[in-house]
């Protein structure tokens, strides 16, 4: 897949730029946003004294998941926009914060770590190859990574609810179909292991939601599936 035609340096400028409303407007989806950090922690098979990285850590509200699935764990935190690492620090003062300036290039080690989460960030990275490679440079065999995204198909449901809602915006970004990510993932050498969609009705009644969840978890694998707006991975470095 070639490079997407933005840099990552614009997409910091974006967050920087949303940066005094990210929080606020993610609570106006309070249960759709934190659906992500939920989902991953049951997924991330945590155990005590593993050091996982956070990419993209935007205010760091994963910290509180993380620790609360195992709070011996060493997290590191990695963000590119200075602004959200701010709001972070204001509202998580404990967390271990790193500045990036590429998602091509992170400033880590090799295999440093045994358990990676990237949470919607895939779709706004200028190079996805290098970006998915430089995840599993820095894992150590047999580390798992926890990925969410937004699929191809949420393009035009994001347009529409901007239009109507406003919010913090995207930004740069380009959404992937899951048969993309998928060949992605394993073109840089990770080994899916797990792969559903969810949030088929993001918003509304709560019987609503909770019967889009039913209905997307009956069709696994099919078109509606691919309808429901943020769909994880979890992968294997070999």
């Amino acid at each position: 897949m070639a490079m997407n035609p933005w840099t990552d340096a614009d997409v910091e400028r974006h967050w920087d730029l949303v940066a005094d409303i990210y929080v606020q407007e993610n609570e106006r989806v309070h249960e759709a946003h934190v659906q992500r950090f939920e989902i991953a922690v049951g997924r991330l098979e945590l155990f005590s004294g593993a050091k996982l990285l956070n990419v993209s850590s935007r205010d760091a509200r994963a910290e509180d998941y993380l620790r609360s699935g195992c709070p011996d764990i060493e997290v590191v935190h990695a963000e590119i926009s200075r602004a959200l690492m701010d709001v972070a620090r204001s509202l998580h003062p404990q967390a271990v914060q790193f500045k990036l300036s590429s998602y091509s290039r992170l400033p880590f080690e090799d295999a440093s770590f045994d358990r990676i989460l990237s949470l919607e960030t895939l779709e706004h990275v200028s190079n996805p190859p290098a970006f998915l490679s430089e995840l599993r440079r820095v894992a150590r065999p047999g580390a798992i990574l926890v990925l969410s995204c937004p699929p191809a198909t949420s393009e035009l449901p994001y347009r529409i609810y901007t239009a109507l809602f406003g919010g913090h915006g995207e930004g740069p970004h380009r959404f992937l179909s899951s048969r993309e990510v998928r060949h992605l993932l394993e073109a840089a050498g990770w080994e899916v292991a797990w792969h559903r969609g969810t949030l088929l009705v993001p918003v509304g009644p709560r019987w609503l939601r909770r019967f889009g969840e039913q209905l997307i978890g009956r069709c696994r694998g099919g078109f509606i599936a691919e309808l429901g707006i943020r769909q994880f991975y979890v992968a294997r470095r070999s």
